[in-house]
């Protein structure tokens, strides 16, 4: 489940700590190290903004209300500056049918189109450590929401993946490319035999908040969706415990250095 093609916002960022470039004066500064650039705090990629407020805390700054090349640019832009590690966290549309609503999924890979993007092995065992009810295994990256039950199935049966959202792709090819150490986190939300109802998708705020109005337009355009979207907002509420639960067992830094 995604926010779709939105307008794009400037980054949103929720700052835990960091460590900034010192020059002295007259001097041009320097690029930073490696040991300086992984001096910073772990850098959580959200959707949401409810997944970025159940995400921070102590040595995690939050970046979310991104997507497609807006999230690539926001993440560059906060990437010049020290970070530990960067994770990928928050709800995902399954892909897998036997992963229900509130099922924790560790990332062991990340298809993005035709590749395969790795993860950090290292700190992806400390999160199942953390986490051993979680089950590992691969996400899928979508630019657009996986919506219907057919698209749901045609990914898994063209990529093995068990769940899909919209950070993770993108979240792991910038996290490459600054040679910083990647993991992602997510909680299945709509499981795959269940369509998503347009609704939700209109109401996706692009700054990641709900848009109600939007919202509520789609339902009087189309008030058959109600009966999905309660039962969405059930499965959503186990997703957010699911989510907080998660959060509560990684601890600072999302278990970054602790495998």
């Amino acid at each position: 489940m995604g926010a779709g093609a939105l307008p794009q916002p400037a980054p949103r960022r929720h700052a835990g700590s960091g460590v900034g470039d010192v020059t002295a004066p007259g001097l041009p500064a320097q690029p930073p190290t490696l040991a300086q650039r992984h001096a910073g705090p772990t850098l959580v990629v959200t959707g949401m903004r409810f997944e970025a407020g159940i995400a921070a805390g102590p040595g995690v700054e939050t970046l979310h209300g991104l997507r497609a090349e807006a999230l690539a640019q926001g993440l560059r832009q906060r990437l010049a500056r020290p970070c530990a590690g960067v994770i990928s966290f928050g709800v995902a549309g399954g892909l897998d049918p036997a992963l229900l609503p509130g099922r924790v999924v560790i990332a062991s890979a990340i298809h993005d189109g035709s590749l395969l993007r790795p993860v950090d092995a290292s700190w992806s065992r400390a999160l199942s450590l953390a986490l051993p009810q979680a089950i590992s295994g691969a996400l899928a990256g979508a630019d657009q929401a996986v919506t219907s039950v057919s698209a749901k199935s045609a990914l898994h049966a063209a990529t093995g993946a068990l769940a899909v959202d919209m950070e993770s792709h993108i979240a792991a090819r910038i996290a490459e490319e600054f040679g910083l150490p990647f993991a992602a986190c997510r909680v299945v939300i709509d499981p795959a035999q269940r369509e998503v109802p347009p609704a939700a998708v209109a109401g996706m705020g692009a700054d990641g908040s709900t848009d109600i109005w939007a919202l509520l337009k789609a339902l009087l355009a189309g008030p058959g969706q109600v009966p999905d979207l309660i039962r969405l907002g059930r499965d959503a509420r186990l997703a957010r415990l699911a989510l907080q639960a998660a959060r509560g067992r990684v601890g600072m830094g999302f278990g970054l250095g602790r495998s």
